[in-house]
């Protein structure tokens, strides 16, 4: 044991046995639990790897805190995005600009974890916040709720997660907070189940429709259904495949539409240090569960389909340092105006963006990375087309 984890040891022992000393209820069985216990936090003190602020609640309890700080500074060109990229503004004369810098602490997350056994198993819970709640950058952001949520056995889930239908596992990584176009994200409340064999990961559940502009809860009365299977191929290699169905709130027409999708993903290690991921999305008035935010449908009672997918490659080049670089696509049927207030002001049929990406731990749990940005938006209606790009810096430190 390294002399000043033997001294936290000990100052922690003294502490201990002073609180014994004066219970002084069972001489013999207070010197057995001092000492279990001082056996506990020894092998917590040599074992890197165990997260230091993890701490028991009675017997039965563990609760763990989690989360980041991160910086992060940004310069677009040609469109100002904000500081996160918003591909929906490629093109938009309001978002014009001849060079915007950003900066933001908003991604920075905080989380608490529960696991405690019962008789009835193990139940979790989570916690998470992060400050993204202001439309904007600003200097003192609101805490926003990430998730909540308990999780029977790993078998049920109850609360606010990730939509089923997305493919968490297998999204690309990126140094800002969205990432490629082309890619389905959504975080609602849940009832899920879950069952795991051989290799192979069902999961179904019934979802809170994800909200939007117009409709915050999402515009419909119903909840959406949604279904998933997950093939773990090897360690390394995996597939999934996942469903959606229900009903959305027509903007201004209230009239009741389908919405309904299918999402293939998967992950492969072409070669030593490299990943390739690729994503597929498909459906009907997906538009407010895709990175680019289309409409869901063109205002007069039709459904906007829609066609994306996502190409992702990573390189770790040493112990230290990885590279990679992502294409999303994003095609939809009718055009997504960029402000349906102003009539001819324009919109989007067509969305595609790369992230070209460089990563750098020099110590553990402090990253440095750098991005570069590239967004092109086309109206197949017009034949308007207009790129923009950004470049982007962050430093992050979990703990």
């Amino acid at each position: 044991m390294k002399p000043n984890r033997l001294g936290r040891v000990s100052t922690a022992a003294l502490a201990i046995a002073a609180g014994a000393s004066m219970a002084a209820a069972d001489e013999a069985s207070e010197l057995a639990e001092l000492r279990e216990r001082v056996e506990v936090l020894e092998a917590e003190l040599d074992d890197p790897g165990r997260p230091q602020l993890r701490f028991n609640i009675g017997e039965n309890t563990e609760i763990q805190i989690y989360g980041f700080v991160r910086f992060e500074a940004a310069y677009d060109f040609n469109f100002a995005q904000g500081d996160a990229t918003t591909a929906s503004v490629i093109g938009d004369p309001a978002a014009e600009t001849d060079g915007d810098f950003e900066t933001s602490v908003r991604v920075s997350r905080l989380g608490v974890r529960s696991d405690t056994t019962t008789d009835i198993g193990q139940i979790k819970t989570e916690l998470e916040f992060d400050l993204f709640s202001e439309d904007s950058a600003t200097s003192s952001p609101d805490l926003r709720l990430r998730k909540a949520f308990i999780n029977v056995n790993d078998r049920f889930l109850l609360g606010q997660q990730n939509s089923n239908f997305m493919p968490s596992i297998h999204y690309p990584r990126s140094v800002e907070f969205n990432g490629p176009v082309g890619l389905p994200f959504a975080r609602v409340v849940q009832a899920r189940y879950t069952h795991s064999a051989n290799g192979f990961t069902f999961s179904g559940s019934i979802e809170e429709a994800a909200g939007s502009a117009e409709f915050p809860t999402g515009g419909s009365e119903d909840p959406l259904a949604t279904a998933a299977l997950l093939y773990n191929i090897s360690d390394s290699a995996s597939v999934r495949v996942a469903g959606l169905v229900g009903t959305f709130s027509e903007a201004g027409t209230q009239e009741q539409l389908d919405t309904n999708g299918i999402v293939l993903s998967g992950t492969f290690v072409p070669w030593q240090g490299g990943r390739f991921g690729a994503t597929y999305t498909t459906g009907q008035a997906l538009g407010n569960l895709l990175i680019g935010g289309g409409a869901r449908s063109n205002g007069a009672g039709e459904e906007n389909d829609s066609q994306s997918f996502s190409l992702e490659l990573t390189q770790q080049v040493t112990e230290q340092v990885s590279v990679g670089v992502a294409y999303g696509n994003e095609s939809y049927d009718f055009a997504t105006p960029f402000d349906a207030s102003i009539p001819g002001n324009g919109g989007y049929t067509d969305l595609q963006s790369v992230h070209l990406n460089v990563f750098y731990t020099p110590v553990e749990r402090f990253t440095l990375a750098a991005e570069y940005v590239w967004i092109e938006s086309e109206d197949d209606f017009t034949g308007r087309v207009d790129d923009g790009s950004r470049v982007g810096v962050s430093a992050t430190f979990r703990f």
